[in-house]
């Protein structure tokens, strides 16, 4: 696969600070049955571009091998993680999709939970997903979809067809893409002249400082900061004009870019760079100490589960997340530690985790009996899967996490 000493956004030289080893594709849930001499395996390491200071993976997985017609993650899936899409959607309509007739296009709109509800007012939209099932499930929904990779070449034909878009929008997308130069030639051409571009993705601070490096699998090529994504936006003729911290997904940030000159930045971006600066962020001493730390936890987890095992304790996981990938194969965590995972997504049920073949079962049989303790992959929904699962906890039942170490509750 690609290697990409190269940066991708400025082209400078990216060097290694950490290597997660040899992974999975972390959505690629397997089938009872499957030849697992077939499964796909990559080098998962990240490292710091000397000039920009974008984060990114030192290498590429193929786009079409992630994100495909059974990709299994729906946005709408999370209470929490709908009540935030709704509320964006209406903080929009009485902020940039005020004029009139006004266009939204959303980079990765995965189901819809989002542009529903500015479906539902009248504003024109298009989401733009290449993910065939959720697409569809998206366009039961009412939502107009194409289904596609965005680019420099879709902006164009979506210009073409239906004029600039006053917002363009992704959420836990714009990471995603690799080719990211030729997304950003797209969102200048497509975007009006007085639009935005906002997008929010996980945030790099948080995950050097919780040390939530589960955060990082083939999914996610880039970790995002103020200031490399300011020097990305100037690149193609846009400016980031406001930051806004955010608490879903363990910690994210939502960049607002508008075209260059056409609005005034916030005072919020010039200072969270500043908090970035004084944390060393960009610096690889900085990187390398949260590479100890992933290393720290990886020992007290394993450790931990070991002697569970040992003691002939129970242990399932909570959430058949895509980061889960990254945690189970990097600390060795198979069936003789986790016995099972239970998620309530269909797809993923019946089926086994990638790379470590932990059998994945229905949210019911997490109580066929309750266990002794539950590994929480799905940390960053911890407080409402808590509060969901309290009678696990009144049976007794223990939690284990481990971000931002390794602990039981």
């Amino acid at each position: 696969m690609p290697n990409t000493s190269q940066c991708r956004v400025c082209g400078g030289t990216v060097h290694e600070f950490f290597d997660f080893g040899r992974q999975p594709l972390s959505d690629a849930f397997l089938a009872p049955g499957s030849d697992l001499g077939q499964e796909f395996f990559f080098r998962l390491a990240t490292g710091l571009c000397e000039a920009c200071t974008m984060v990114q993976l030192m290498e590429e997985v193929p786009r079409d091998r992630m994100f495909h017609e059974e990709y299994p993650y729906y946005s709408s899936g999370s209470a929490y993680m709908r009540d935030h899409f709704e509320g964006l959607a209406k903080r929009l309509l009485t902020t940039e999709l005020t004029g009139e007739d006004p266009f939204i296009v959303e980079v990765g709109c995965n189901d819809g939970v989002m542009l529903r509800a500015l479906a539902e007012a009248g504003v024109r939209h298009l989401g733009v997903e290449p993910s065939g099932g959720v697409a569809d499930l998206a366009a039961e929904k009412g939502i107009r979809v194409r289904k596609s990779f965005f680019e420099e070449s879709t902006a164009k034909e979506i210009l073409a067809a239906e004029g600039h878009a006053d917002v363009i929008y992704a959420a836990n997308t714009l990471c995603h893409i690799p080719y990211i130069g030729s997304v950003l030639s797209g969102v200048a051409a497509l975007l009006a002249p007085t639009g935005v571009f906002v997008f929010e993705d996980p945030y790099l601070s948080d995950i050097v400082e919780r040390t939530s490096f589960d955060q990082i699998y083939d999914e996610h090529f880039f970790f995002f900061t103020v200031r490399s994504v300011g020097a990305m936006a100037a690149a193609h003729g846009l400016e980031l004009v406001d930051v806004e911290r955010l608490p879903v997904h363990g910690g994210e940030v939502r960049y607002t870019l508008a075209p260059a000159g056409s609005r005034q930045p916030s005072a919020a971006v010039a200072e969270l760079l500043a908090e970035e600066d004084a944390r060393g962020l960009g610096e690889m001493a900085t990187l390398r100490r949260f590479g100890e730390n992933v290393l720290k936890i990886r020992e007290d987890l394993t450790s931990l589960l070991r002697r569970l095992r040992d003691e002939g304790r129970s242990v399932v996981g909570y959430g058949a997340t895509a980061k889960s990938a990254t945690v189970t194969n990097l600390c060795g965590i198979g069936p003789d530690l986790v016995s099972f995972v239970c998620d309530s997504t269909p797809t993923k049920q019946g089926r086994l985790t990638p790379g470590t073949h932990i059998p994945v079962r229905t949210p019911a049989d997490f109580s066929r009996p309750y266990p002794d303790y539950a590994l929480l992959f799905a940390w960053n929904h911890a407080e409402e899967i808590m509060a969901k699962e309290q009678e696990f906890r009144d049976a007794g039942g223990k939690w284990i996490l481990y971000v931002p170490d390794v602990r039981i509750v």
